[in-house]
């Protein structure tokens, strides 16, 4: 006979990051910055991470959540920061 050890413990951290994925279901908010100003970009990257803990924070300890904010964070701040360099060669080639 085989013994399957550790399968409640996945069940739960499954469970766990499902309820996690509900709470990001639809928008996350908002964040506004002047694309000229590298305090005011820093300061949105950094909102945005709050949001993002806020919004998971309580299953921050289960693996696939705690990589998954990881992602998230990279990825709207790289999408920040993308937007601000957009936004200033908008405002350069407008002059």
């Amino acid at each position: 006979m085989v013994k399957i050890t550790g399968l409640d413990k996945f069940t739960r951290t499954l469970d766990d990051a499902q309820k996690a994925f509900a709470e990001i279901d639809g928008e996350l908010g908002a964040v506004n910055f002047k694309p000229n100003d590298p305090g005011s970009i820093e300061a949105a990257i950094a909102q945005m991470e709050a949001m993002i803990d806020e919004r998971l924070g309580d299953y921050a300890s289960n693996p696939i959540v705690a990589q998954m904010m990881e992602g998230m964070k990279e990825r709207y701040r790289d999408a920040i920061i993308e937007r601000a360099a957009h936004a200033r060669m908008e405002s350069d080639s407008d002059q």
